[in-house]
């Protein structure tokens, strides 16, 4: 029988990241998407954007690295909704945090928000439910 991590509501815990240039060109190559937004400084400039967006999903994986933090060795992600209000530019910092809003049984229910540290714009917002890990034969 294994022990759960402690869930204690209020908990919060933040990462910071810069968006580069090298981590946009893996995220290419995992996600295979070559979207000119994401991949072509020109288009996206030639769209409005001051240069390449960076993947909203590898932005939102900034907050899973709090979640984890969360939630603990023996907790995964039960389901995430977000909401991107804003694009990130490859180059710009982003504050990813989560916050355990409200625990229910094992489960740990999480407000997740992403803000673009240099304009202190919320570009993430959203809410997650971590789960017991339950191994599957």
């Amino acid at each position: 029988m294994t022990t759960q991590s402690p869930l204690t509501v209020g908990a919060t815990f933040s990462f910071r990241k810069t968006m580069t240039v090298a981590e946009q060109a893996m995220f290419t190559g995992i996600s295979g998407n070559l979207g000119p937004l994401y991949v072509d400084a020109r288009a996206a400039e030639k769209a409005g954007a001051m240069g390449m967006v960076s993947f909203e999903l590898a932005v939102s994986a900034l907050a899973t690295t709090c979640l984890n933090r969360l939630g603990g060795p023996d907790r995964r992600i039960g389901s995430i909704e977000l909401s991107f209000l804003a694009p990130v530019i490859i180059g710009q910092s982003v504050q990813a945090s989560a916050e355990i809003a409200a625990i229910e049984g094992d489960d740990a229910i999480c407000k997740v928000s992403c803000i673009n540290s240099g304009t202190g714009e919320e570009i993430i917002s959203g809410a997650a439910r971590l789960v017991p890990f339950a191994a599957r034969g």
